[in-house]
């Protein structure tokens, strides 16, 4: 038998990384650029928070303080992502550098940023695992409602989940009204539609560029930091982060660039990343196409998206093109 109510908390646990990197994503490019560093962004952002954590309870010879161990993390997390959205806006604002170039090299280099740091940590514990366990910090970001224990079904798909869930969810509807109920959404898209129009009606272009970037890249980071503390118990282990940030970047295309609706998107991603563990089969190849699926849905939709030509569907129509000034 399916078995729907432990399907679906881990459905959301899974979901819940690609829904902080959506969400960054589509505040980037949404300012018009295109920020194919998100995976490397997602790393930085995982082993920043281990290294925060990691240092405070090596320091700490009593029991640690839910606050610190909450604070310390989170903080180290938005200081690395944030520089790495520094370094992709540097080259492709200022020094008006290729976007898709820039960012793979920027999710090369936070990988290996990570492998190098985590390894350098693991060698630090002296254990003979490949690993580090961070598991009394990870405690304080796993906890849930003590009541959802209490409330069958409805508090284990509802309530069972850390407070970063529930901020996840909150950032993305947050952004979704932000991007389309306010002033400064407005001017935003009109960034990422027609950067020289918006210029000349007094818009500062490359500023609001750098804040969606940079601001795109905290949040995406909360995504790394979010997999490592909640849903691996405070586990680090190189590579093990897998396609996360690739998939976050393809459930943009997904829920049209719309963060509210990437709220269901990641949920059923997350479904479908993990969909081959639920379903018995014995047949390998049968395992590795249900593997296949956020992918292959994600190419329909492309592809619909593209057949019905509908404007509000579409990308910002200067996505990933640099702009120039003196070319007005």
């Amino acid at each position: 038998m399916f078995d729907l109510v432990a399907f679906i908390p881990r459905a959301v646990m899974q979901g819940m990384p690609l829904l902080f990197g959506c969400t960054g994503e589509t505040i980037s490019e949404k300012a018009g650029s295109l920020n194919l560093g998100i995976p490397g962004v997602m790393y930085v952002g995982g082993i920043c928070g281990v290294i925060g954590s990691f240092l405070y309870e090596q320091a700490c010879t009593g029991p640690l303080n839910p606050f610190l161990a909450i604070f310390i993390p989170m903080v180290s997390c938005l200081l690395g992502s944030l520089l790495m959205g520094l370094l992709f806006s540097v080259l492709t604002v200022t020094l008006r550098a290729n976007q898709n170039v820039v960012g793979l090299a920027m999710t090369t280099f936070g990988v290996g940023f990570g492998n190098f740091f985590g390894g350098s940590l693991i060698k630090l514990t002296g254990g003979y695992v490949p690993s580090i366990a961070l598991s009394e910090t990870s405690k304080f970001f796993s906890r849930h409602l003590a009541i959802a224990d209490n409330l069958g079904w409805f508090g284990k798909i509802f309530l069972s989940y850390g407070f970063m869930t529930y901020l996840a969810i909150a950032i993305a509807i947050v952004t979704a009204y932000v991007l389309k109920k306010t002033r400064v959404g407005l001017q935003l898209r009109a960034v990422g539609e027609n950067p020289a129009t918006a210029d000349a009606a007094g818009i500062d272009v490359n500023k609001y560029k750098y804040r969606a970037i940079c601001i795109g890249c905290m949040i995406a980071g909360l995504g790394g930091l979010f997999y490592v503390m909640d849903y691996a118990s405070g586990i680090w282990s190189n590579d093990a982060f897998g396609d996360r940030g690739w998939l976050a970047i393809a459930l943009v295309i997904f829920t049209l660039w719309k963060p509210n609706i990437a709220i269901f998107g990641s949920i059923i991603f997350g479904g479908l990343y993990i969909l081959h563990l639920f379903i018995p089969t014995g047949n390998m190849a049968v395992k590795e196409l249900y593997k296949m699926l956020p992918y292959i849905v994600t190419i329909i939709v492309l592809i619909f998206t593209s057949v019905r030509k509908r404007r509000e569907d579409q990308p910002p129509e200067s996505l990933g093109l640099p702009y120039f000034r003196e070319d007005r």
